[in-house]
């Protein structure tokens, strides 16, 4: 097992390498064996194809800071976790600039877009019990991962802290005028 990490992550690493130099869809499979001097049979015992392996670098720095904030049960704490993980992404936003940009089947933006639908749902779950109805679950899918893209591809990327601060300060505003109008038109 060992092994096949570090075989992974030197794949990895080559495919950041080259997406610092050129397009993903320049990359073939041959220049990521080629930079960690390893043949096209053991990329493809790891990896189905370039995709894969991408969405598998996500995975694991995702999946790693995920499991560190699993455990917040405090609004406050859910916040943290939110902002750190903001931070993950404007510190690699070179990167996920780059891969939120490919499009088609296997694209990453699909991935991201599933990874996010799993974390809300399991909110969700906590907040509503299970729900038959997916509407709710889209919409707020697609309202995170169209700020995170729109955030992390805008030339100017506001810095993580500022980014937070601003959705927070939308939502509260926006549930505080929502109340408002509720309660005069029950009056």
């Amino acid at each position: 097992m060992a092994d096949s990490n570090i075989t992974k992550r030197a794949l990895a690493a080559a495919l950041r390498e080259l997406m610092e130099q050129m397009p993903f869809d320049k990359i073939q499979v041959g220049q990521i064996c080629e930079l960690c001097d390893m043949n096209r049979k053991s990329f493809y015992y790891h990896f189905k194809d370039k995709y894969d392996l991408l969405n598998w670098i996500f995975d694991v720095e995702f999946l790693t800071f995920v499991q560190r904030h699993s455990r917040a049960k405090k609004t406050e704490q859910r916040i943290e976790s939110i902002r750190d993980m903001c931070h993950y992404f404007y510190e690699n936003r070179d990167f996920y600039r780059k891969a939120l940009k490919i499009q088609g089947q296997n694209s990453f933006s699909e991935h991201f877009r599933e990874y996010i639908m799993l974390l809300i749902k399991s909110r969700f779950s906590e907040l509503f019990g299970d729900r038959e109805d997916d509407f709710e679950l889209n919409f707020f899918t697609d309202a995170v991962v169209c700020a995170m893209e729109r955030w992390l591809l805008d030339k100017e990327c506001m810095p993580p802290d500022e980014f937070v601060d601003r959705l927070l300060q939308l939502i509260c505003q926006g549930a505080d005028v929502v109340h408002q109008q509720l309660n005069e038109d029950t009056e």
